[in-house]
């Protein structure tokens, strides 16, 4: 089977644990700053940083379009902490101005857990995966506090806030799993790009002419 090419967003934010991470479950990795290198991919990955910064600097670079026909187009996308909020339909608690990029019907309220501080790692009850609990850092994280109905929760925290979600080929968690180690989250993702035909969901396919705008 060919190896997938899954880009991850390098504007800003942590990066190099992502690359880490995709690299030893088997992924060819490719990072994307520019449009072409976007047009390369067969999977995106929207790391945690801070999200208004990652949105500003998208319209700088002139991805903020590109990246968001790629995602309407089918792109398998997974989003950590602020790329959680960047794939979000709606925001709550955004900066002035501040947009997403959107594709998750999803409501998400921007720094739910106040500063910096207040960032935690905790066990959490994951029943999608085996065995059933993940460890993950939390850090000036979002939640998530309206789901569309073709939206479905993997992940909650003993309060009842949804902190992990899914719907098709995009996957958003609140947390950083690759801060912790825990690839889990990430082969999940990887298994959802495998298994779609080649180049279906490519963001080159999304991307070329007969896609539309």
């Amino acid at each position: 089977m060919t190896r997938p090419r899954v880009g991850i967003l390098a504007l800003q934010g942590d990066v190099r644990e992502h690359a880490a991470a995709l690299t030893a479950l088997g992924a060819d990795v490719s990072l994307v700053r520019r449009e072409s290198e976007l047009a390369g991919v067969d999977a995106l990955v929207l790391p945690g940083g801070e999200s208004s910064v990652i949105d500003k600097l998208t319209r700088t670079f002139g991805l903020r379009a590109p990246l968001r026909a790629a995602i309407s187009g089918g792109l398998p996308v997974f989003g950590t902490c602020a790329g959680l909020v960047l794939l979000a339909d709606r925001l709550a608690n955004g900066i002035e101005g501040q947009l997403t990029l959107g594709g998750l019907d999803v409501t998400v309220r921007r720094n739910a857990f106040g500063r910096q501080g207040e960032s935690f790692e905790t066990e959490l009850a994951v029943p999608a995966l085996q065995p059933p609990t993940a460890s993950v850092a939390f850090i000036r994280a979002p939640v998530v506090e309206n789901l569309g109905p073709g939206v479905s929760a993997l992940a909650t925290l003993p309060d009842g806030r949804v902190v992990a979600v899914e719907q098709g080929n995009l996957l958003g968690t609140a947390f950083h799993p690759e801060l912790t180690g825990d690839r889990r989250f990430h082969q999940r993702f990887l298994e959802t790009v495998t298994g779609r035909p080649a180049a279906a969901g490519s963001a080159r396919a999304a991307l070329s002419p007969a896609a539309g705008s």
